[in-house]
């Protein structure tokens, strides 16, 4: 994975945001997202209103340690964790994942994913733009990521709200490091993005509180109205609604709107439930993409990389989820990592369904691609000790799925006994993706012209996958 850096550039100053004019709102790309969605809407478009909330697992979670575990094998294969039970009969799930394992019955595990991208790099940007990438390694797309051909495709629809937005560590926010970059759609469709951590009382919405030294707080709800009601003021002072056009007026108005400031407000969410998605980074990203989806953004894309936020990472344990035995100890980082994760899935799962969103969101939750399936031993970076872990494996990987409608409680395709290909119903991710954009009424053929004016389709190949689909969906 490419190494952090060394600082976040931090919110945009007020004067900085009043002083770019027009000229500097197009690196927003929220005015040319209007004009698109104004030319849309004139040709006579439906508006959809189909959500997405699209976990990412960088690194690649192990799915011999998470929704494929192989007790049966050998040791080097099974490891030292043990499958539970889930409230669906005949479907066991790691022991670490307790919270999950309640409510299995209201989502899918697909246990026969897989693509040939080993890379972090390749197998984000296969995973991510439903293509095969020209470099095997490396993060800049080739093509568009899913989020920006949603946004692409949606661009009509005016809400008040940004239609795609991403939610990442601090300092992680550009579109790169994920390949999430928009390709040749250019970047009017790349995500809104949300680095930080919602948690903590200082957490900030760049690009919508727009000053370093505000001192607002999502949790302050009367001094976050004050703000925006002053920057208002001084925004119509200056005149310089009059001196920019109806699209970028729109822009700002997304920006300085009280849907998307209260969109973004955690604080109105009770504390019962807050605590009960987990008071951490894991637990409060997911909460805040609910609340996107309820108040109408069309596609979030929430990373979970590192819970340990707020405290130091404990030894043996690293950043993300890539669990090379050089990176950590396997188990000592699972344990350390996955309560945080399976508390936030199970919370976000719930929240979905007791909400009644469970029809209009779909939810899907994956990494790149999976681990080896046999352990393997090196000298930990942090440890100086022979320690386990396992590398990188696209030849199968599980997932998990929900929400859309969809018929819940199933295992969708197997793996073969040690984990290695898929047994029965192989899936790639595109056959995913087709399955988001039937779920959202986007037809994948739909053409979008490259740099070189030729029309590309959203997908160049993939089938919705049927046992995911509403029975009043299946054709």
């Amino acid at each position: 994975m490419r190494p952090l850096p060394d600082r976040c550039p931090g919110p945009l100053s007020r004067r900085s945001f009043l002083q770019m004019g027009a000229a500097g709102l197009g690196s927003f790309g929220l005015a040319d997202l209007m004009r698109q969605r104004a030319v849309a809407k004139a040709a006579g478009e439906t508006v959809r209103d189909k959500k997405v909330i699209y976990i990412w697992l960088p690194g690649g979670a192990s799915h011999l340690e998470t929704y494929d575990m192989k007790p049966e094998a050998v040791s080097e294969i099974r490891g030292e964790l043990r499958p539970i039970p889930t409230v669906v009969p005949g479907l066991d799930i790691c022991e670490l994942l307790p919270l999950q394992a309640k409510v299995a019955d209201k989502f899918n595990v697909i246990r026969s994913m897989s693509h040939h991208f080993a890379d972090h790099g390749g197998g984000h940007k296969r995973f991510m733009t439903g293509r095969d990438p020209k470099e095997p390694a490396g993060f800049i797309n080739d093509y568009p990521a899913v989020g920006s051909m949603v946004a692409k495709a949606l661009e009509h629809r005016h809400i008040g709200l940004p239609n795609y937005v991403s939610g990442t560590d601090p300092g992680r926010d550009q579109i790169d490091v994920f390949s999430m970059g928009t390709a040749y759609l250019g970047p009017a469709y790349a995500p809104f993005s949300v680095p930080g951590n919602p948690n903590v009382p200082t957490f900030q919405v760049r690009n919508l509180i727009v000053e370093a030294n505000m001192g607002t707080r999502l949790d302050d709800r009367s001094k976050l109205l004050q703000e925006f009601d002053q920057l208002r003021r001084e925004v119509d002072n200056r005149g310089v609604m009059q001196a920019i056009d109806q699209f970028q007026q729109q822009a700002f108005e997304i920006l300085l709107s009280d849907k998307a400031r209260q969109a973004f407000d955690l604080s109105q969410e009770p504390e019962e439930l807050r605590q009960k998605y987990g008071r951490n980074v894991f637990g409060q990203r997911a909460l805040l993409a609910r609340r996107l989806v309820e108040a109408g953004v069309s596609f979030v894309t929430m990373v979970l990389e590192n819970p340990f936020q707020e405290s130091p990472m404990p030894p043996g344990v690293t950043y993300n989820w890539d669990s090379h035995a050089v990176n950590c100890h396997m188990y000592v980082h699972e344990k350390a990592r996955f309560p945080f994760y399976d508390q936030a899935i199970a919370a976000l799962v719930t929240d979905l369904y007791d909400r009644g969103l469970d029809e209009d969101v779909m939810l899907i939750v994956t990494g790149e691609f999976g681990r080896t399936p046999r352990i393997n031993y090196q000298k930990g970076s942090q440890t100086g000790v022979m320690q386990p872990g396992r590398d990188h494996w696209p030849n199968v990987f599980s997932l998990i799925v929900a929400g859309g409608g969809m018929q819940t409680g199933q295992v969708i395709g197997s793996s073969t006994a040690n984990a290695e290909v898929p047994k029965d119903r192989p899936l790639t991710p595109n056959d995913l993706w087709a399955t988001m954009f039937r779920h959202m009424n986007i037809d994948i053929e739909t053409s979008i012209l490259d740099h070189n004016g030729r029309p590309m389709p959203l997908l160049p190949y993939g089938e919705p996958i049927t046992e995911l689909l509403p029975a009043s969906r299946i054709s």
